[in-house]
């Protein structure tokens, strides 16, 4: 009886108005949380002054954060908050002139048109089986074994 009394006080200690003990240990899973938008380098490279707002929703996404308060100022944040580490925040902002063009980026990451070009297009292989082989797969089989249904 002691023992269980024991070990219930144990486990409401842990579980109760200590609970953060418990995610301090190393042994317990955490899952990564990730918030915001995604920015590649190969997105903000293709980003050119003089780009409309349309354009570069398209190629980048909505944004995080669009003010109303300064409408030619976009936020794009992206964080990820992984166990036992400090939270990673990236920020990216786009700005646009009084006519609504792309006029500069500030942020991480900058976009660089040498990388751009350097950068090798992905090539997509299809590889087509053949279907001239038009038997189902109990014939296919049969014939393998040399028992072919007759026709």
């Amino acid at each position: 009886m002691q023992k269980v009394l024991i070990y219930l006080v144990l486990g409401a200690t842990l579980v109760g108005c200590g609970g953060r003990v418990i995610d301090r240990l190393p042994f317990v899973y955490q899952m990564p949380v990730q918030q915001g938008n995604i920015i590649t380098e190969e997105m903000v490279d293709r980003l050119q002054p003089g780009m409309t707002k349309s354009q570069v929703r398209y190629l980048m996404g909505t944004p995080m954060l669009e003010d109303i308060f300064h409408a030619d100022r976009w936020d794009y944040t992206y964080t990820i908050r992984r166990p036992h580490q400090d939270t990673q925040i990236k920020r990216l902002s786009l700005f646009f002139n009084t006519d609504g063009a792309l006029d500069k980026v500030e942020g991480y990451i900058r976009p660089n048109p040498a990388r751009l070009a350097a950068a090798k297009p992905n090539e997509i292989i299809v590889t087509v089986p053949n279907w001239e082989d038009q038997r189902g797969i109990l014939s296919r089989a049969f014939s393998k074994l040399g028992m072919e249904p007759a026709e």
